[in-house]
């Protein structure tokens, strides 16, 4: 496991993060969710991300019963605010009321005096920003969180979030958690060049995109309910989202599969699994400090655990799988980068996102 800094701050975090949607889930029992942290901590692992929606709680308090138990200080534990938690109508969003009081519900279920990353879960069309960030600058004030995070937002509500956050000075936002992987590379285009402008770290979230990256279906055949997410989605396509997209969607696909042959090549050329090239093609972009995995058991754990340590995709392989997995550059972005692709200045960052060698 490697250490990175989160963003613009002075918190370090491993390269992996352990995930907890599944926590108090079915296959996801308390004991289970307990081996399964014990093992990510016993292989470096520092940071562990929830939300107070996981299971509606269930997820924080089962992290909670495992935390009392751990050298507190040694952990990094992010969990978010915004979902519906309860009937009242006052119980979502990001109004002061539901934030003070989702905050004080988090602490208890973890059972810590603090939470080290607090994140929005998502914007909030109906409450201005300056009412959350204003709550969030007085529970760091208060000692009852350490650093503030945002999470799947567009790119003018990040960048209008840091301004208000510089100009206003209500505390810095460190982190965007949003999906991305190779079947989701469009937040290159905008948040992520806001992510490298102001200094904000990127936590992706579905590196696999829902196991179509595992590399363990096959081309004409439907998986079954039993292979996992793709599997249920696969035998009933109305339970299909964009973060887990019908399997008819990638059946007949020619650059889907095209991608695949060359992760399954990857794989046999660096000894790795065609996960851990996936994860490891994550950690190699320069906006990304820790890329967020959940795991329903401990050897799937171990498995994708197994692109955190010091190996490398050459430059070769990178060049590949990114030419084989670029999404279509809509307009103005194309017209962007055609007028300033030789427009490199030195002592001017450049805002692309660029891979790590």
């Amino acid at each position: 496991m490697e250490y990175n800094y989160l963003g613009r701050s002075g918190l370090r975090v491993s390269n992996i993060c352990l995930g907890t949607m599944t926590f108090g889930k079915e296959r996801v029992d308390a004991a289970l969710s307990h081996e399964i942290l014990d093992k990510f901590v016993s292989l470096g692992g520092n940071f562990i991300d929830t939300a107070n929606v996981y299971s509606i709680g269930i997820s924080e308090s089962i992290i909670g019963q495992w935390l009392i138990k751990q050298k507190r200080e040694d952990l990094v534990i992010a969990t978010k605010v915004r979902g519906t938690m309860g009937d009242n109508v006052n119980n979502v969003g990001l109004g002061r009321k539901h934030i003070l009081q989702s905050c004080e519900e988090s602490l208890k279920r973890l059972q810590t005096d603090y939470i080290d990353l607090y994140q929005i879960h998502c914007w909030d069309d109906a409450v201005p920003p300056e009412e959350w960030l204003g709550a969030l600058r007085d529970l760091v004030s208060a000692g009852k969180v350490r650093y503030v995070g945002v999470s799947n937002v567009c790119g003018w509500q990040l960048q209008k979030a840091v301004d208000l956050c510089k100009y206003e000075k209500y505390p810095p936002i460190i982190s965007l958690q949003q999906q991305y992987n190779l079947l989701c590379r469009h937040p290159e285009f905008e948040e992520f060049q806001v992510c490298k402008n102001e200094g904000v770290g990127v936590l992706p979230w579905s590196p696999l995109k829902g196991g179509l990256l595992t590399g363990k279906y096959k081309r004409g055949v439907k998986p079954d309910k039993s292979e996992g997410r793709v599997g249920v989605i696969a035998q009933d396509e109305s339970k299909a989202m964009q973060s887990a997209p019908a399997w008819s969607q990638y059946d007949n696909n020619e650059e889907y599969w095209k991608l695949m042959e060359a992760l399954g090549k990857c794989a046999k050329e660096t000894g790795k699994t065609i996960p851990q090239v996936a994860i490891k093609w994550l950690l190699q972009k320069d906006v990304v400090p820790s890329v967020i995995i959940g795991a329903t058991s401990v050897k799937q754990l171990e498995d994708n655990i197994g692109a955190a340590s010091k190996w490398r995709l050459s430059k070769e392989q990178m060049d590949e799988i990114d030419s084989l997995s670029q999404p279509d550059i809509p307009y103005p972005y194309e017209m962007s980068w055609r007028f300033n692709k030789i427009r490199i200045n030195p002592f001017f960052p450049q805002a692309y996102v660029q891979n790590k060698l």
